[in-house]
């Protein structure tokens, strides 16, 4: 592409406001941005805040699929989107939604990415070439027979990518792109982003709320938007110093919040974008007097798990598990989970948590071993049985929605069980205010974002108030102010004794809300102990496809990588004393 091309805005919206059919307030309010040729775009904001439907409008969803009423003028690629064909604007504009699997459609990957070249009839030697060519770029042509369905979680957003790569777009849009993914297959999806960049030349606008992670590739300009509106849209070193982002609810990056503890301030010209930029004069003394400085008894008990005088809610002996064909899937898997405990269970895709989840909930039965609930074997149980002691949220919330308004689907539980109307309705308002969609109750849930779903299915399951809760990845999608509300929540209710395991690939969440760390790796237990010590122990998370935080790896940089658990710690506790978190 010529320099003078890369000079034009490919993506130019100007006076835009838009405002969903049905709705009274705007989803976007007065939206002007440019993004030129090449250039490496993300785009932050609490949940809610427009993100969602200003990708709508870059890709011609809107106006073409989401009716409503907008003003303002939006071209792509030269192209008026109001007047241009939606095939055209796809032409030029390549999507890839958090959901891999709302966009498949093949039996097989090959039949997948060639789908949308199907439609356009395109010669059959071509078709074949650019399937190829799209998997080769996403190293998924050994995978090309396989159903899409039954790949991993980077795997099918490796699928989509090639899909969207074969119609040879200008510009790849990505939607939370990270939301499903385990820490090693976001870092490799990531790196495959920035090499697309540099091979291919392509515009990329990425929406994330994993911030820390994106920034590992190096993005020209961060956007950040709010209300509908674009607060801030700067260099990457400007939006970090500029206190925008912890305002909107949007995390700093762990080794940052750390160094800032630590006592020390940057502006745009010296702060650190990366972990390997931090400076090693200076800080290092303040880093070692942060991590080892006397502590008072009560800091030091604060993140330290506390053993339950209570029976386990949750006995695990010896569990194994194995599908059809003989692969286990789990190998004797033991342990166990008191009342008020906070557990996180990780490990890369494919380790076996899901299954272990199932196990739990009585969806299947143990190869060997056994599970006790209070006590009692469920050799017997039926899964409402498993039900009425642990409640269940997945991944997805489109798996579990079934109602079409926002009230109904939380008290469908409730009124399931017969209770009275009143206790419904108070347990309702109660899950709702909690989860921060209480001026949400009257709205069809279609009309949520995905991130408000989540929420939904979460509020859903605290309306049951079971003995345990296991939560499959309860903030992903959601932004800090969200995740964190929501975590809060959960740790009060871990204080009133009821135990949670949350099934996460968020390192940062672990972290700071969970007591103690259960690692998978490919079916077997790896590790468990409290995380400050297993996220020190790089060998294990690397086993386990997990990343160290960027707390070790500012050890690192530091080289204080002995000191990696006290410095860890220490960041656990100051948050804890804060009152950041529980």
């Amino acid at each position: 592409m010529a320099l003078r091309d890369r000079q034009q805005p490919v993506i130019s919206l100007h006076g835009v406001t838009f405002t969903y059919a049905g709705l009274a307030d705007p989803s976007l309010r007065d939206v002007s941005l440019e993004i030129r040729a090449g250039q490496r775009v993300l785009i932050v904001g609490p949940s809610g805040s427009g993100k969602s439907t200003l990708a709508r409008c870059i890709n011609g969803l809107i106006p073409h699929s989401f009716r409503g009423r907008l003003s303002g003028t939006i071209r792509v690629a030269g192209k008026d989107t109001s007047r241009a064909r939606i095939s055209e604007i796809a032409d030029c504009v390549g999507t890839v939604l958090q959901d891999p699997e709302s966009q498949f459609v093949g039996l097989t990957v090959a039949e997948d990415v060639a789908f949308a070249l199907e439609n356009q009839a395109m010669p059959l030697h071509e078709m074949k070439k650019r399937v190829q060519e799209a998997l080769d770029v996403v190293r998924m042509r050994p995978h090309r027979e396989q159903s899409p369905h039954d790949l991993s979680g980077g795997q099918k957003q490796k699928t989509a990518l090639a899909g969207v790569l074969a119609m040879l777009p200008d510009i790849l849009l990505f939607d939370e792109p990270l939301a499903n993914l385990d820490p090693e297959s976001g870092r490799q999806m990531m790196l495959l982003i920035d090499e697309l960049h540099k091979r291919l030349g392509k515009t990329v606008v990425i929406i994330e709320h994993r911030l820390e992670d994106v920034l590992a590739m190096d993005m020209d300009r961060i956007i950040l938007i709010d209300d509908g509106r674009i607060q801030a849209d700067l260099s990457v070193a400007e939006m970090l110093v500029s206190g925008r982002l912890e305002k909107a609810g949007i995390r700093l990056p762990l080794y940052l919040e750390a160094l800032q503890r630590m006592g020390a301030t940057y502006d745009a010209e010296s702060v650190p974008v990366t972990v390997n930029q931090v400076p090693r004069d200076g800080t290092v003394q303040r880093a070692v007097q942060w991590a080892t400085h006397p502590r008072k008894e009560e800091d030091l008990n604060r993140g330290a798990p506390v053993p339950s005088p209570k029976p386990p809610v949750v006995e695990v002996r010896d569990l194994g598990f194995a599908y059809p064909g003989g692969h286990a899937a789990l190998d004797n898997v033991s342990f166990s989970v008191y009342p008020g405990e906070r557990v996180s269970l990780l490990g890369h895709n494919g380790a076996g948590k899901s299954t272990l989840c199932h196990l739990l909930l009585g969806i299947l039965k143990p190869r060997h071993g056994s599970v006790r609930i209070h006590g009692e074997k469920t050799d017997g149980w039926s899964v409402t049985e498993h039900g009425r002691a642990i409640g269940y949220v997945m991944q997805n919330p489109h798996h579990m929605l079934s109602q079409d308004k926002v009230f109904d689907e939380v008290a469908f539980g409730p009124r399931n069980w017969g209770l009275a109307e009143a206790e419904v309705v108070q347990r309702v308002e109660e899950a709702l205010r909690i989860c921060d969609l209480a001026g949400y109750r009257h709205w069809p849930i279609h009309a949520l974002s995905f991130g408000q779903k989540k929420r939904l299915t979460i509020a859903a399951a605290l309306a049951l108030r079971p003995s345990m809760l296991i939560l499959d990845e309860p903030t992903a999608g959601q932004d800090y102010r969200h995740a964190r509300e929501i975590m809060n929540f959960i740790s009060r209710l871990a204080k009133a004794g009821i135990a949670m395991l949350v099934v996460t690939h968020d390192m940062q969440l672990a972290l700071e809300y969970t007591d103690r760390a259960l690692v998978l790796a490919h079916g077997r237990l790896r590790g468990d102990g409290p995380v400050s010590k297993v996220f020190s122990d790089q060998s294990l998370l690397m086993e386990a496809g997990l990343q160290v935080t960027s707390l070790y790896r500012l050890a690192e940089r530091l080289g204080m990588a002995d000191e990696a658990e006290s410095l860890i710690r220490r960041f656990i506790e100051r948050e804890e004393a804060s009152g950041e978190t529980a």
